[in-house]
């Protein structure tokens, strides 16, 4: 493809691939609110692709037709790059796990050794926008905490990479969060 897809062709090729339908519907529901939250943010002034976030959003757990464990992010990451998608499309369904891992992190999990930190806005507002709907509801920020708490423990550091995530998007957009 070699180019970042329509919303209608992303939604079409997770129909490809096999993603079952509970996975498109949360697809959707975390495409709404990241471009929801991409809007706003770039009313704030902050440059960000919309057109990659929502296409990222909608394909970000294409991995699922794999698995459901956390390796679910680089093997959407691997059918990504079969399907010859730009690197930073890519980078966003790779990375949206966890609210990002780190390498040693991913090297102790079983993952390639390499970083797969959050880096750009539009990664952020995809992993974050993930982390806060629940099947295809949007959930409080607490209640997704303690979501992440129940699957990796109180002490997990990606409790505090959620947190920090927060954080920086609550900067962002102050009191228009959604």
């Amino acid at each position: 493809m070699n180019r970042i897809p329509s919303r209608e062709e992303a939604e079409k090729i997770l129909v490809e691939v096999g993603c079952p339908r509970i996975v498109i519907e949360h697809s959707k529901a975390v495409a709404n609110l990241a471009v929801k939250i991409a809007k706003k943010i770039a009313e704030k002034g902050f440059k960000v692709d919309i057109k990659l976030v929502e296409a990222g959003a909608i394909l970000h757990d294409i991995g699922r037709v794999r698995t459901r464990s956390v390796f679910h992010g680089y093997y959407g990451g691997e059918i990504a790059r079969k399907l010859n998608f730009p690197e930073n499309l890519v980078n966003i369904i790779e990375k949206h796990v966890g609210a990002g891992i780190p390498l040693e992190e991913a090297v102790k999990i079983g993952l390639p050794a390499k970083s797969f930190m959050l880096e750009t806005l539009e990664e952020k507002i995809v992993a974050y926008a993930d982390k806060r709907i629940k099947h295809n509801k949007v959930i409080g920020f607490e209640e997704c905490l303690n979501e992440f708490r129940k699957k990796l423990g109180e002490n997990h550091p990606a409790i505090e990479r959620l947190k920090n995530l927060h954080k920086e998007i609550y900067k962002i957009l102050g009191h228009d969060m959604f």
